[in-house]
């Protein structure tokens, strides 16, 4: 029992290893916001919008996009949609009676999945500069200017940004994203970083290539694709948007498993990038892999070996380990930790990617999801 006390322990302290020396790295650049040369431009401007019975939201949503701080004649909106109720009929409406900006309404018979409908909105897209957004988030007025200005860097080709507020006030996604910010942040510094987000992503249109038909991290995919042919996307906090998610753990399953499905099918096809293209495959996409494919097995493997070691060597007392753990877990699902709510972001998120390998492994991982009316219902 002391050598599977000690294997869990090993374990354990391996699983946290890189996340000290990407620590240690932070500390000596003390990386502050974009890396990029912004400057002031205003380059004409595509919003993909992809819908699916959006009827509840999507005039809200349209209504933000023509407030943005941002000349609406420099602006097309690409609305791709494949709904059955009557979100189609709600754009052309809105758009009816306006000059600009325009509109580009992309009707699909059948719901093919996002990144074909991406795909599509992208080849029409006919600006310099497009940018993709989801119904239900919310983005800053002066997103547009800020992706502008970071793409005004030559070497710029791709940027997203941050969830500065987490509709529906849960801390457990607020206390990951503000980790993940962090992270981003060092891996712009030092390249370009792997994850790009949902709600706000920016492309030059020229960069702009095609994406797998059954991804399931679409923006992340397109950004990586960018960087695989020689520009660099990055990440800059000054570009805030907001998205609803869950505290509670069943509940986040469905968002967050999807996600981290996504994330280690790309990170496995695009494994050739390991140990090329500067710091972004020598170091950003190793830690990458650390985090999403063999942390949570780490982590999983401690956790169980733990639970024998201790009821091994304490008997029923033992058992008090893997209690904690749950009462660990209902804790921070009901955000209830206080300062150690963060390590409960991570834990979860690990779960997450644990989760998601199991069922890749199993052969799952569909393009094609529910939406979450939960979400929807905080969203309006």
């Amino acid at each position: 029992m002391r050598r599977i006390r000690n294997a869990a322990v090993g374990l354990l302290g391996l699983t946290g290893l890189p996340y000290l020396c990407y620590l240690a790295v932070a500390v000596i650049l003390d990386p502050e916001g974009s890396p990029a040369d912004k400057r002031p431009a205003e380059p004409t401007i595509s919003i993909v919008l992809p819908t699916y019975n959006e009827e509840r939201i999507v005039e809200g949503k349209l209504s933000e996009l023509v407030d943005l701080d941002y000349p609406m004649e420099h602006v097309e909106v690409v609305v791709v949609d494949s709904s059955d109720d009557e979100t189609r009929d709600i754009v052309r409406s809105f758009f009816a009676d306006r000059d600009a900006p325009t509109l580009t309404l992309i009707e699909e018979d059948e719901r093919r999945g996002l990144s074909p409908a991406l795909n599509d909105a992208y080849a029409a897209a006919a600006n310099e500069v497009v940018v993709k957004t989801d119904c239900d988030s919310r983005i800053a007025a002066d997103a547009l200017r800020e992706a502008a200005a970071n793409l005004a860097d030559p070497s710029v080709r791709a940027v997203t940004g941050r969830n500065a507020e987490v509709l529906g006030g849960s801390a457990v996604e607020a206390g990951y994203r503000d980790i993940q910010s962090r992270i981003q942040v060092l891996e712009s510094h030092l390249d370009s970083t792997l994850i790009f987000h949902g709600p706000f992503s920016a492309f030059e249109n020229d960069a702009i290539v095609p994406i797998d038909s059954d991804s399931i991290a679409d923006d992340s995919e397109l950004a990586l694709r960018i960087r695989k042919n020689g520009g660099r996307a990055v990440f800059d906090p000054a570009i805030r948007y907001k998205e609803a998610a869950h505290s509670e753990f069943r509940k986040r399953r469905q968002q967050k498993d999807r996600r981290a499905m996504g994330l280690l099918r790309l990170l496995w096809r695009q494994r050739s990038m390991l140990g090329g293209f500067g710091n972004y495959g020598r170091v950003v996409l190793p830690f990458n892999w650390w985090f999403m494919l063999i942390s949570p097995w780490l982590l999983m493997t401690g956790l169980v070996l733990s639970s024998a070691a201790a009821v091994g060597l304490a008997g029923p007392l033992g058992l008090l380990v893997p209690a904690g753990v749950v009462a660990f877990v209902r804790a921070g699902s009901r955000d209830a930790l206080g300062r150690l709510q963060p390590a409960y972001s991570l834990f979860d998120t690990q779960v997450s990617l644990f989760k998601a390998s199991v069922t890749l492994l199993r052969g799952g991982g569909s393009e094609i999801w529910d939406v979450d009316q939960e979400l929807r219902d905080v969203y309006e």
